[in-house]
């Protein structure tokens, strides 16, 4: 297994991740598809459109107004503030993709990246790529 460490700027961002996630599959040797996961209940991780840079921003905008920050939230007990709605935006996002390989190489299609999404920032995060044979 490989651990990306990544560094989030806003509180809501994705962020493509796509060639930090081959890179760490340098020794897939004979592997047949990666899992990507991320081990945190505020952040997930999802493969969209990586041709355009403002598919993301879109992502980030429809997350927040599909989950609102003033609904009347339960969970708001956090040391950093409430953030009930982050946990909601990673459930609908998920911690974790599974791609194919083809020779070693992420099998995406012409204009899928794989995007770290984070929910709750910024903070330091963790992803880790492994592979299955």
């Amino acid at each position: 297994m490989r651990e990306l460490q990544l560094k989030t700027s806003r509180k809501t961002q994705l962020i493509d991740i796509t060639a930090q996630v081959q890179e760490a599959l340098a020794e897939a040797n004979g592997a047949t598809a990666a899992l990507v996961y991320v081990p945190h209940t505020t952040a997930g991780v999802t493969i969209n459109e990586a041709a355009d840079p403002l598919v993301g921003e879109d992502v980030e905008s429809a997350m927040q107004k599909v989950v609102h920050e003033d609904w009347e939230w339960k969970h708001v007990d956090d040391p950093d503030g409430p953030n009930a709605p982050s946990h909601v935006r990673a459930t609908l996002t998920g911690p974790q993709v599974l791609v194919p390989l083809r020779e070693g190489k992420l099998a995406l299609g012409t204009y899928q990246g794989i995007y770290f999404c984070e929910y709750d920032g910024p903070r330091d995060r963790k992803v880790y790529v492994t592979t299955l044979s």
